[in-house]
């Protein structure tokens, strides 16, 4: 098993499917691999944005269908939704870059935008444009940090060997285990 073999052949991909929603985790290791060149920077980035862009194109568009339902459902936080409407209202521009980078509000931020009706024509060119800085910034957090993190990466091969071995004897044990009581309580049943 060749991990740097699976992240040449699907990493772009996995890049793409991983930042749809929360994907600061995935870029930083986007930027590791491509620090240790196995994959290249800039179709990083690329790939990142892209993820990034169209996960939250449709968290707008479902807000922009469904958005009033499903903000009804958080009754709990009306006060932080309606704060937040109200800054998506007063700094529009503003908002839609930035929701990329408030903790907890990369899922539910372009919900509420959608549930704003602020129109496509002014959110898909921000979208865009906050996608790119975000990808860019933690791309470039991860080939930098990369330099801390590639030694331990070059170890993890052999460490996920390690636990599979290990989940597997487990396993077996358990296994075992079960069977041998099981075995026993027939024993008893039959006496």
């Amino acid at each position: 098993m060749d991990i740097t073999h699976y992240v040449e052949q699907y990493g772009y991909a996995a890049l793409i499917i991983g930042s749809l929603a929360e994907g600061e985790t995935i870029t930083l290791l986007g930027g590791v691999a491509a620090h240790q060149g196995i994959l290249k920077f800039p179709l990083v980035v690329l790939s990142v944005a892209l993820g990034g862009m169209i996960g939250d194109q449709l968290l707008f568009l479902l807000g922009r269908r469904f958005g009033g339902k499903i903000l009804r459902r958080f009754s709990r936080h009306r006060a932080k939704i309606h704060y937040a409407q109200k800054m998506i209202q007063r700094r529009p521009y503003l908002f839609v870059v930035g929701t990329r980078f408030m903790y907890g509000f990369r899922v539910i931020g372009p919900l509420l935008i959608g549930a704003s009706h602020l129109p496509p024509k002014i959110f898909i060119p921000l979208n865009i444009l906050g996608a790119f800085v975000w990808a860019l910034l933690f791309t470039t957090l991860g080939y930098v940090g990369g330099e801390v993190i590639a030694p331990w990466l070059h170890s993890l091969d052999q460490h996920i060997k390690h636990g599979v071995w290990l989940v597997l004897v487990i396993g077996v044990v358990v296994a075992a285990r079960w069977w041998m009581k099981r075995r026993s309580k027939r024993k008893e049943h039959a006496n």
